[in-house]
């Protein structure tokens, strides 16, 4: 379950206005004081509060004015727009490995990103350290600034409960809790925050991408540094009562024999982690002991190293069959960073899946990799603010999906 950093009744409707104000502006471009006022519905004296604080801000500017197609004497009036420069939103992804962050503006379009790496075993004030650092870095090179910053997403890894108090045993192998990060970040820039599994943000991201054709029911399941899943039923992500839905990276495999670091033998991260898929690879004589190698040895049709992705896929497939038998999705999305390098395993998980959903032939789901990439966390974020809101979930004109610029693209893969 995601947890949202509460804010007072006041500060919520103020924020309500200005989202109305910033999707006016987003949806039809530069507008007078006058014209804002009668597309959103506010009196003159609390728009000109709300324009005059998104003013100092930075959030929007003034283009011009009216000048040219007013008639009549007076004053010209000022014409306001979005400020294409302004960080609205702020997505993070907190990996085993890497932390991941993406900015969007007010039109909901993904402006910057960055990425930095850490070891597994550093705590949460050093990972917030890196973050942070990242954050002005990924600033300063797209000359974006956060003096508006309306809300910040935060994946992490593993479950995620709506408690202060980490479960027994529902760490999964994080050195601590990442309790108060919320707090760190509503600290550092004085934004709502929402907290929740970076997969399973992912799958909201994926879904999103997807669209009507095939985004409503999603079954996503990531194979990185960990194996982790979410999904998206209805068009809205489902966390179930302790936040563990979608967890698929803790079920059991056949034929599964090692510990894995929930406490339980054989589960499907012990399998299909990308860590496992090398020292698989190891084990059977081929030295690989990162991406790269792996992709060399692909690159070179290695016959242990296909047979290994291919086995691994299989059991993929079976698990993921699994789950689609249980809820019938109409569609499966398949990420993470191994799917780019290994097609043997995804064309296996692919085989697998049709066998164990033959006798539902005709309602076989849409199987498809990740179109996001590695910034599918920090995207589905930034996307779950939006629909976190609690006065404009449904409110016209706010935009449900995420869209990289056309600038951004070519990096999120």
């Amino acid at each position: 379950m995601s947890v949202v950093k509460p804010i007072g009744v006041h500060a919520l409707v103020r924020r309500t206005h200005e989202d109305r104000v910033l999707v006016a502006l987003r949806e039809r471009g530069a507008l007078s004081r006058s014209e804002l006022a009668t597309v959103v519905g506010l009196s003159r004296t609390t728009l000109s509060e709300i324009t005059g604080s998104l003013l100092a801000r930075g959030a929007i500017i003034v283009v011009d004015t009216d000048a040219t197609s007013r008639s009549g004497s007076g004053r010209p009036a000022e014409r306001l727009a979005l400020d294409p420069r302004s960080g609205q939103y702020l997505g993070v992804d907190f990996g085993h490995r890497r932390v991941q962050v993406a900015v969007a503006d007010a039109s909901h379009e993904i402006i910057a990103s960055g990425s930095a790496r850490y070891d597994d075993g550093i705590d949460w004030r050093a990972r917030l350290d890196t973050t942070f650092a990242l954050i002005e870095e990924v600033s300063s090179e797209r000359g974006t600034h956060f003096g508006a910053l309306q809300a910040v997403g935060i994946g992490v890894p593993g479950p995620y409960a709506r408690t202060t108090t980490a479960e027994p045993g529902m760490s999964w192998g994080r050195r601590e809790p990442a309790e108060g990060i919320d707090e760190a970040f509503h600290d550092r820039f004085g934004a709502r925050v929402v907290v929740d599994n970076n997969t399973r943000f992912a799958a909201l991201a994926e879904a999103l991408s997807i669209g009507s054709s095939g985004g409503d029911d999603v079954i996503y399941l990531r194979l990185s540094d960990g194996v982790g899943g979410g999904l998206v039923i209805g068009g809205r992500l489902v966390v179930g009562s302790a936040g563990l839905a979608g967890e698929l990276g803790h079920v059991a495999v056949a034929g599964g024999t090692r510990s894995c670091r929930c406490g339980k033998t054989g589960c499907l991260e012990t399998v299909a982690a990308t860590p496992e898929i090398l020292a698989e690879c190891r084990r059977r004589g081929v030295d690989v002991n990162d991406l790269d190698d792996l992709r060399r040895e692909v690159a070179r049709a290695h016959p242990v190293v296909d047979a290994v992705l291919r086995d691994i896929g299989g059991a993929v497939g079976r698990a993921l069959g699994t789950a689609a038998m249980t809820l019938n999705p109409s569609s499966i999305v398949l990420g993470g960073p191994v799917v780019d390098v290994a097609p043997a395993l995804v064309d296996a998980a692919r085989s697998a899946l049709r066998f164990e959903l033959a006798s539902i032939s005709p309602a076989l789901p849409d199987f498809r990799t990740s179109t996001l990439g590695d910034l599918a966390g920090a995207v589905g974020a930034i996307a779950a603010v939006f629909r976190e809101s609690p006065l404009l979930a449904n409110y016209p004109g706010v935009a449900d999906a995420v869209t990289p610029s056309p600038t951004m693209r070519s990096s999120i893969r």
